[in-house]
């Protein structure tokens, strides 16, 4: 299955949850962490709940501190 993963074209595994991309891009520990699926807000308590479908886009951000 092809996913756009922050823009970048990705193939995974048909099984693939939110959660799994998190992991994959921010490690086990996700504090300060937000995902969009299609843009649209994915709650934390969904990610593993959350299977992606091809073609779609998944944007993992990061808050960043500093002003």
């Amino acid at each position: 299955m092809q996913l756009v993963v922050n823009a970048v074209a990705s193939t995974v595994d048909d099984s693939i949850t939110v959660a799994d991309v998190v992991h994959q891009l921010a490690g086990p520990d996700p504090r300060g962490v937000a995902v969009a699926l299609n843009g649209d807000v994915v709650p934390r308590a969904r990610w593993a709940d959350t299977h992606p479908s091809d073609g779609d886009h998944v944007e993992v951000l990061t808050a960043v501190q500093g002003g």
